[in-house]
């Protein structure tokens, strides 16, 4: 792979912005995105001009609200979406949690998921299970990395009971990207086939490693609950994320832990029901010093490209690393073809994946272990530079 050397400039000063970046080579973007240096100060400024306004004022109240809306628009922008449809989090668990506890659960429904979800994502499954007598199934997502049909897959497994499916856009373990727009379709295709009054089947997406990857327009996608964090990709401040639904799930997913963003209240303050956006689904306080430092992070990334041109340097990037792993013997990468986006996870043969991972964060290289399947993941950032890539290559080489 080969860049200009323009480009290369232009991206090395870009970097600059990033402090982690200068001192580490960073591979775990998956795991926590690195804050540039804008997103850092706008936490500290917000801190310093609410202590001195005071931190309940009438103005600072005023501030937070704007803040707030900002920040919905800023999101609702990169998902193609109306900020009406945007609630804002504290991360994709929380996200998935509103949806899940959202539903007017009966006795026998059946919540579908995929064996490449997340444990947070899992074990709430397995709560609504044991309190509302509720069927849960999961289907053999994994064995599709390399061949099959994920959409078929899905369909295969829905019943006339099923009211919920779980899934990732990008699965967490294997970097695979699933079809969305064909779930969806199969999902709501299968309601329609089935007939009678039963509740269509809704699709909610852990979209944990899909904002700030994928060039994404959720309308387009026809998702009905998309739940994201701002502190992955989009190197946003850890403690703020989002939630997604569309007009027709906001209408059956009801609030669940419930305060006084999401409610609407009348002349004496006593509440009457709730936001008719997805505000309804917001608590309480929250850390609002956070929100101008995502809007930061998320300007700075349009600033070097658009979301499609960030996406084409991620794929050539984790492209690069594949083949460059292929060629060592020692090395298997659990996709026999490149990767869609910026996942990449292999297998060491004979060699303990977790020391070596530790090994390699003594040289600066920061990567993660994976334990279903037992592998190694790197992730490639637009950030990312070919000579890191390299070097990773090199250490490697070195300790196998």
């Amino acid at each position: 792979m080969t860049s200009t050397a323009s480009s290369l400039d232009r991206l090395a000063q870009h970097r600059q912005q990033f402090p982690a970046l200068l001192t580490k080579h960073y591979f775990n973007y998956g795991g926590q995105g690195v804050l540039p240096e804008s997103a850092i100060a706008a936490i500290a400024q917000a801190h310093h001009n609410s202590q001195q306004q005071g931190p309940f004022s009438t103005q600072v109240n005023q501030w937070m609200s704007q803040e707030m809306a900002q920040t919905r628009e800023a999101i609702a922008h990169q998902l193609h979406v109306s900020p009406h449809t945007i609630s804002l989090t504290e991360n994709v668990t929380i996200g998935c949690n509103i949806v899940l506890w959202g539903i007017d659960w009966q006795a026998g429904d059946h919540l579908l998921l995929t064996d490449c979800e997340h444990p947070g994502v899992v074990g709430a499954a397995l709560e609504l299970q044991q309190r509302f007598g509720i069927e849960v199934s999961i289907c053999p997502m994994m064995e599709t990395l390399n061949q099959g049909d994920p959409a078929a897959v899905i369909a295969q497994h829905l019943r006339p009971t099923t009211r919920l499916v779980v899934l990732s856009h990008i699965l967490w373990n294997t970097g695979q990207v699933l079809p969305l727009q064909a779930i969806v379709a199969q999902c709501h295709q299968f309601r329609d086939e089935s007939g009678g009054d039963r509740p269509p089947v809704r699709v909610l997406v852990d979209a944990a490693q899909s904002i700030g990857v994928l060039p994404l327009d959720l309308e387009a996608l026809g998702v009905d609950a998309y739940a994201f964090t701002g502190h992955k990709w989009l190197c946003g401040p850890a403690g703020l994320g989002g939630l997604y639904l569309s007009p027709a799930a906001r209408e059956v997913i009801r609030p669940t832990m419930i305060g006084w963003r999401g409610v609407t209240k009348n002349a004496q303050g006593h509440p009457t029901g709730f936001s008719t956006d997805s505000q309804r689904y917001e608590i309480a306080t929250s850390d609002f010093t956070l929100y101008g430092a995502l809007r930061g992070a998320i300007a700075l990334h349009d600033q070097w490209g658009t979301s499609q041109d960030r996406y084409q340097r991620i794929c050539q990037l984790s492209s690069y690393l594949w083949h460059q792993l292929q060629d060592m013997p020692q090395i298997t990468c659990l996709r026999t073809t490149p990767p869609e986006a910026g996942l990449v996870s292999f297998t060491i043969a004979n060699t303990p994946h977790a020391p070596l991972v530790s090994t390699l964060e003594q040289k600066g290289f920061l990567l993660r272990t994976i334990l279903e399947p037992d592998c190694i993941r790197a992730c490639v950032h637009y950030l990312t530079l070919e000579q890191e890539i390299d070097q990773l290559i090199q250490a490697l080489r070195q300790l196998l």
